[in-house]
């Protein structure tokens, strides 16, 4: 990990830099079942305010982490899906770890005790990370659904706040 990196709260100058990492994202394949970003409106209504990190080294954003709530039912308030996005040049340098470990933290000392996530079996620096940052697999779920013409699993992972 290096010294330099910051990690700070997100803010609407950073979605260009948030959004082409989700775009690189996209391309891979392996990230998302979404094909296209939002425009910052819809994306900054959908993720908690609260619970929005980007680390910067030296200036530049090269990763980001939020979350959004899974349902508007009030059993549910306290749950809610992470994602976590590196730039391909800070990749293995530990700036997921960070994020994780950073977004972990803010939603443990908020009103968030479970946040769960939904990780392609084939990335596996992905479930490897969520591993590390005390995610335990829950399942599989399997076919859940298709993307570019195939049929995709997801593997499903929880953190429960201590």
């Amino acid at each position: 990990m290096s010294d330099d990196l910051a990690i700070e709260a997100m803010s609407a100058t950073d979605w260009p830099a948030v959004r082409a990492m989700y775009e690189a994202g996209i391309a891979t394949g392996n990230a998302t079942f979404e094909e296209t970003t939002p425009q910052w409106e819809a994306w900054d209504v959908e993720h908690l305010k609260e619970h929005r990190l980007v680390a910067r080294r030296g200036g530049t954003v090269v990763g980001w982490a939020a979350v959004v709530p899974v349902s508007e039912r009030c059993v549910y308030a306290g749950v809610a899906e992470s994602s976590v996005y590196v730039a391909e040049q800070a990749r293995g340098s530990g700036v997921g770890r960070r994020l994780l470990d950073a977004l972990t933290a803010s939603t443990d000392a908020g009103d968030i005790w479970t946040l769960q996530t939904g990780v392609f079996p084939e990335n596996v620096a992905s479930l490897r990370l969520h591993e590390a940052c005390g995610f335990r697999v829950v399942g599989v779920r399997e076919r859940i659904g298709q993307h570019r013409r195939r049929w995709r699993d997801v593997v499903f992972m929880e953190r429960r706040r201590a």
